[in-house]
């Protein structure tokens, strides 16, 4: 078990641990209890009625939150020719092809995400090793293998967040910081409800989300209320 501090344990007993808040008073006392110095990040665990030891009942997508997250996000892009230029237009900081790569090979990671054109993915295949630990390796199924790449660009350093399952059936996502509106972070969250709403395996059978908290970086979690937040995107 791990052990918390003093402030943890204060913030504890101002919660009420079995009760289920509705979201717009879990986001204002999570924002009211929050004392560390800095901008602490605001998290969503979702448990889903999923077994992901299952491929058909495996639950992996994107986000793309209206109002951000809150954190710079570094964009390096695999385009040549055209596609590049685009990419540098949108905003990508750091651009290349086989350069880029022999660059990462030499354990160059200077960056946060990575998005490519279909046409480089056997370059960036030869990356797997070194970019699939990380969580960096682009992805059709999340939008960020794709010639539209300017938009990705764009979603990706605006704060569009990925997420994926866990073995528990867990998804762990950032919806924001704690100097967010309120009402930010519940457009941020229905976004996020959406796109996990609409990534339900078919084979996925009983109750398809089934507790969901919410939570400061230094803080305890808030059940929310489940129906309230599968219908905000409704």
């Amino acid at each position: 078990m791990p052990k918390h501090g003093k402030r943890y344990k204060v913030q504890r007993e101002k919660i009420d641990s079995l009760k289920s808040y509705p979201l717009d008073d879990a986001l204002a006392l999570v924002k009211d209890l929050a004392s560390a110095k800095f901008d602490e990040t605001m998290e969503m665990a979702i448990n889903l009625g999923v077994n992901p030891k299952y491929s058909d009942q495996m639950v992996r997508g994107a986000a793309v939150m209206p109002h951000g997250t809150g954190k710079t996000v570094r964009v390096a892009v695999f385009a040549k020719g055209d596609k590049a230029k685009e990419a540098e237009e949108a905003g990508a900081d750091i651009i290349g092809a086989e350069d880029l790569a022999e660059k990462i090979q030499g354990g160059f990671l200077d960056f946060d995400k990575t998005v490519a054109t279909p046409d480089m993915m056997k370059v960036v295949g030869k990356l797997g090793k070194i970019l699939g630990r990380r969580g960096l390796m682009p992805n059709p199924k999340v939008g960020t293998v794709t010639f539209e790449i300017a938009k990705a660009v764009r979603e990706t350093k605006g704060g569009k967040v990925e997420f994926r399952v866990e073995k528990e059936g867990i998804i762990h996502a950032r919806v924001g910081k704690v100097s967010f509106e309120v009402q930010q972070l519940r457009e941020n969250i229905a976004s996020l409800m959406e796109a996990i709403l609409k990534a339900k395996p078919s084979s996925a059978k009983g109750i398809y989300v089934k507790r969901a908290s919410i939570s400061s970086t230094m803080g305890p979690g808030l059940k929310l209320d489940v129906a309230e937040i599968t219908s905000l995107s409704a």
